[in-house]
């Protein structure tokens, strides 16, 4: 579990804070971008993503999907019995009625979010395996298989749950904007006007920092020292330009969807 917020050491209003928030999303930033390097160790391995490609795991689990939603089932089954999922800022990607229910007495969790049924679980998972693993593996490694597939499918499962969190944790600005000012959003909840309700949470000026920060980020910590100390800087990890677009084109408008979706639920659970 990364960046784990306390829910049990501030108030609701505390954990609302949008400057609290934004520190917790920059701390998010650092761990996509780690997990990411980690990811790169290993080559694309294609096979870890194909429905049914190893017989192994049909004999001996019964399971005809891929070898990752495999890996990413079992780890979340132990985490499940951890209770990590009770969590309002956590959501599995495996669900709920299918994973095991905790082994202690739950905590006792504050309403901060109001009930709700925003999923792009599946959203994530595809652009992630489609187009981010291809990117920065492909990069790095002349053969697309090195037949590490458990390793390639432990660091998916970090970085895929990082980004997971990052975009979900929309919901809480959603939430505390609204807090903030309740009736710039009402009528636009009322009339189920999504577009204009994404205008009321889309500030360009802080895209444009955020996306300038997380390629320094990426330019710093993909920085392979040792090519460095030989007098060859394109030897990276990582390149910024992967980790911008990333949030470009995916987590930006991804989170963008997941608090307007959450909007839209909130009021339907307020009337």
């Amino acid at each position: 579990m990364t960046d784990a917020i306390n829910f049990h050491d501030a108030s609701i209003d505390e954990i609302l804070s949008l400057d609290r928030i934004r520190a917790t999303l920059q701390r998010m930033e650092e761990t996509i971008v780690f997990r990411l390097i980690e990811r790169t160790q290993y080559a694309h391995n294609p096979l870890v993503y194909q429905e049914g490609a190893f017989a192994e795991l049909r004999d001996k689990e019964g399971w005809s999907g891929s070898w990752l939603t495999w890996v990413i089932k079992e780890t979340e089954s132990s985490y499940a019995k951890l209770g990590r999922w009770l969590a309002p800022d956590e959501h599995p990607f495996t669900p709920m009625n299918q994973l095991p229910s905790p082994l202690l007495t739950p905590q006792d969790y504050p309403s901060i979010l109001h009930p709700h049924h925003v999923n792009v679980s599946k959203d994530i998972l595809e652009f992630y395996t489609k187009d981010v693993v291809p990117c920065i593996t492909n990069r790095m490694h002349r053969s697309t298989d090195d037949r590490q597939y458990g390793s390639a499918a432990v660091c998916d499962t970090e970085a895929l749950s990082a980004i997971s969190r990052r975009i979900y944790f929309g919901m809480f600005v959603s939430e505390s904007k609204f807090r903030a000012d309740p009736a710039a959003f009402v009528p636009h909840i009322q009339s189920r006007n999504a577009e204009a309700l994404a205008g009321l949470i889309t500030k360009p000026a802080v895209e444009q920092v955020l996306l300038q920060r997380v390629g320094q980020k990426a330019e710093v910590y993909g920085q392979n020292l040792d090519s460095v100390t030989q007098g060859d800087g394109n030897l990276r990890k990582i390149q910024s330009q992967d980790i911008v677009r990333l949030y470009q084109e995916y987590i930006i408008p991804l989170t963008k969807k997941v608090e307007v979706d959450y909007l839209l639920e909130r009021y339907v659970q307020r009337r």
